[in-house]
């Protein structure tokens, strides 16, 4: 029941409504179709034009005065700031994309919040961004474990990251990835980008959605 509540949570439908009180319900069957009823939903965002109608509803491509990916309009915002998940969030996207566009550094932040609200994933972002740490060559997150520092150095690309991870962990929309949870460069090919739906190309990354997978309680 956890996996049908969480996946409920993601479509916007409320379980309750879904499960009558006086039936014998199978949950097994209502997880494998919310499943793949969200399969379906994130298949119909692929093309462009649907990631553009997506963005101007949202308001993020500066139409509806929302989020913009713009380098103006974030620098034009308050100076960020934040506790532990702020930190790990503005560290990830740093490391894993400062010489990426804004929407590249936006879509990395939309991959680590996707996971987090994933069961089969830590449930906090510095849980996700560490995950595999203290296993030799498992991390998520290379830079983690390059055996060097984690020091931004470069504070103008820092303040502006600092904006985006604010933006994104106060609920901005995610708009770019249609549900990520994996990406990689175009320099490499990782054998999982065989059997994952690539999702998104932005700058020098490309993103894809890990097929859903349910488990019993």
């Amino acid at each position: 029941m956890k996996n049908l509540t969480r996946l409920a949570a993601a479509a916007g439908i409320v379980v309750a409504a879904m499960v009558p009180a006086h039936a014998d319900t199978n949950i097994s069957e209502l997880e494998s179709g919310l499943a793949a009823l969200l399969d379906q939903e994130y298949a119909a965002l692929s093309s462009a034009g649907a990631r553009r109608a997506v963005r101007m509803l949202d308001g993020a491509d500066g139409e509806g005065g929302g989020l913009r990916y713009d380098v103006e309009w974030l620098a034009s915002l308050e100076r960020a700031e934040g506790g532990e998940e702020w930190r790990c969030l503005t560290e990830a996207i740093y490391f894993e994309a400062r010489g990426e566009t804004i929407e590249g550094q936006f879509a990395v932040a939309e991959v680590i919040l996707n996971r987090v609200d994933l069961p089969e994933y830590p449930d906090s972002v510095c849980g996700v961004v560490r995950e595999g740490v203290e296993s030799a060559g498992a991390c998520q997150f290379s830079y983690f474990c390059d055996g060097r520092a984690e020091v931004m150095t470069n504070a103008t690309i820092r303040a502006r990251i600092g904006r985006i991870a604010r933006l994104m962990l106060d609920g901005a929309p995610r708009a770019l990835t249609h549900g990520a949870t994996h990406f990689h460069t175009t320099a490499i090919s990782p054998r999982w980008a065989r059997s994952f739906p690539r999702t998104a190309r932005i700058g020098s990354h490309l993103f894809y959605r890990q097929p859903t997978r349910l488990s019993s309680n």
